[in-house]
């Protein structure tokens, strides 16, 4: 770790508070939302549709919303959509934690999620941009804090939650609050002018600059082949999980196995992240890197596959081996291939973009991928349900095995034809004009 907070130190300042940002951002959000389902079913005593309605709002207004805040952020800076959603979030928070009727929660939620679509396409277009020739081991750095924040942030959760639910609402509020108070002090202005972008970007029309990102067809397919990449490592938080309780049941045991899930997904982030990027970097190309890591996440699920031919114990250790030790041998590998395809992933939306309306990119990018995770999701839960009546517990394991094989082939298609390497100029990536 000290190393890494060593190569923190040798980037300017506002990279080095926008990495602090994002661990703050994932502290304050997953100290929170683990528990709001909870929360919504139990004291207030909602209807189950009831609460999926209220988180459902929360995941569609910031997948629904990633492109406009890009393009917001493209038009008027990266630091104001910053700070922008620290604000909603800070009043999504607080009211999640203070009101009971059902339109405020869904205000709430919504506010939380907009939140999300306004600060996340700034901040890694503003790192982007303030990384400079340094993006690949800037976004390495980067998601060491972004899996520290989700790490800590449930155990602190956890915690207040254990004194009152409201506590934890205007905890995750207040942290936001200072946030806000250091960002508007210390973050530099910034906006996409201040970079190859250009000013004439801001007198072209909105819809304009999205036709134009709709012609860039090396990054659209460049996004449809990394949906399958959010749909695997996804099962850290659906898949796996259920396949520990299916085994191990409900009891403290799946509990705390299904932690063990979390904690060797995260740590293996933050301690490994910088050196295997590193070790890439030195080694291969931006697209075979890429396609390394979705094989890495495809063969994440072969330990599962392979444990479905082995006969379930009655009970015992040999049972608690089975339900932990392949699940953990997966998600160290989905996380493996995260650390592997994540800088570069980053950095190849800032190049096929041209350089130019990078916020934006970043926000049709997310959203294709938010679109993706839902239908993905929605397949793999079919998937489980037919592997459970037919009798047939390899073949969820087999179809995102191959998902990953079938985007690691596609990465490898476009590599090799060319679509992942730098346009010779902005104009040639994304017209001006349509």
């Amino acid at each position: 770790m000290k190393s890494t907070l060593a190569q923190v130190r040798t980037y300017e300042r506002s990279v080095q508070l926008l990495m602090v940002n994002q661990f703050t951002i994932n502290l304050g959000f997953y100290m929170l939302m683990p528990y709001l389902a909870t929360h919504l079913a139990g004291p207030l005593g909602l209807a189950g549709w009831l609460v999926g309605l209220i988180l459902g709002v929360r995941n569609f207004s910031q997948q629904g919303m990633f492109l406009v805040g890009g393009t917001l952020a493209d038009r008027f800076g990266y630091k104001p959509m910053i700070i922008a959603g620290m604000v909603l979030r800070i009043v999504g928070f607080a009211t999640l934690g203070l009101v009971e009727s059902v339109p405020a929660l869904i205000a709430a939620s919504a506010a939380t999620g907009l939140a999300g679509a306004l600060f996340n396409p700034a901040t890694r277009a503003y790192l982007a941009a303030d990384a400079g020739e340094r993006r690949v081991e800037a976004f390495a750095l980067f998601n060491v804090f972004y899996q520290a924040g989700i790490l800590l942030g449930p155990l602190v959760g956890m915690a207040l939650t254990g004194i009152d639910f409201r506590v934890t609402c205007l905890t995750a509020a207040g942290i936001f609050a200072v946030l806000s108070i250091v960002q508007i002090r210390a973050l530099p202005a910034r906006r996409a002018d201040d970079t190859k972008s250009g000013a004439d970007s801001r007198r072209e029309s909105v819809l304009v600059q999205w036709r134009g990102i709709l012609a860039n067809r090396p990054f659209l397919l460049f996004s449809l082949a990394m949906v399958g990449s959010y749909v695997m490592t996804f099962q850290v938080y659906l898949a796996l999980p259920l396949e520990v309780r299916r085994l191990g049941g409900e009891g403290q045991f799946g509990t705390a196995a299904v932690a063990v899930l979390f904690a060797v997904s995260g740590l293996s982030t933050i301690l490994g992240q910088t050196r295997v990027t590193a070790w890439c970097k030195a080694r291969m190309e931006p697209g075979r890197a890429l396609v390394w890591g979705l094989l890495a996440m495809g063969l994440a699920f072969v330990p599962l596959l392979l444990a479905t031919a082995v006969p379930v114990p009655d009970g015992g250790l040999g049972l608690w081996l089975l339900a932990a030790v392949p699940p953990a041998l997966s998600a160290l590998l989905l996380a493996l291939g995260t650390m592997i395809a994540y800088p570069f992933e980053m950095d190849t939306i800032v190049r096929l973009s041209g350089n130019r309306l990078v916020a934006t990119h970043y926000g049709l990018y997310n959203t294709i991928c938010g679109i993706g995770i839902t239908v993905g999701n929605l397949l793999t839960g079919a998937a489980l349900d037919a592997a459970r009546n037919a009798g047939m517990s390899a073949l969820p394991w087999i179809v995102l095995s191959l998902l990953g094989l079938g985007c690691a082939a596609a990465l490898y298609g476009l590599d090799r034809t060319g679509r992942l390497a730098t346009p010779k100029s902005a104009s040639e990536s994304v017209p001006a004009t349509a």
